[in-house]
């Protein structure tokens, strides 16, 4: 799924060590379409090396192309929305396109609106 607009927000990075001794790093985002209505979609990029990638900076016009997931946490259910791929909107294009190369649709995708939770609520993610 994609959803392209503004970031009109950076979150403070979250991390830690897994339960297998690895160090683990995310990063979560807010961005806002430009619909009449504009809808705002919170995501996360998992992994230093992902988040150092994306480079994802206050501002920017992106387009995000994302997985969502469900997990059950004692007897409630959160939703996770991962990015695995941004683009910059608008931005320079190589001369010659690979040919066969996907071309995203810059339509937004309708998105239900989040609410910023409590920071010092006791969740494990």
């Amino acid at each position: 799924m994609e959803f392209t607009g503004k970031i009109i927000a950076i979150l403070q990075p979250r991390g830690g060590v897994s339960r297998s001794g690895n160090e683990w790093k995310a990063q979560e985002y807010v961005i806002e379409d430009h619909g009449q209505y504009p809808r705002k979609m919170c995501f996360d990029v998992f992994g230093a090396d992902k988040i150092e990638q994306f480079n994802i900076q206050m501002g920017e016009e992106l387009t995000v192309s994302f997985d969502i997931d469900a997990r059950q946490w004692q007897d409630r259910w959160f939703n996770s929305i991962r990015a695995w791929k941004v683009e910059r909107v608008g931005a320079a294009q190589p001369a010659a396109p690979m040919a066969g190369a996907p071309v995203p649709p810059p339509a937004p995708t309708a998105a239900p609106e989040f609410m910023a939770g409590d920071a010092n609520d006791d969740l494990p993610f």
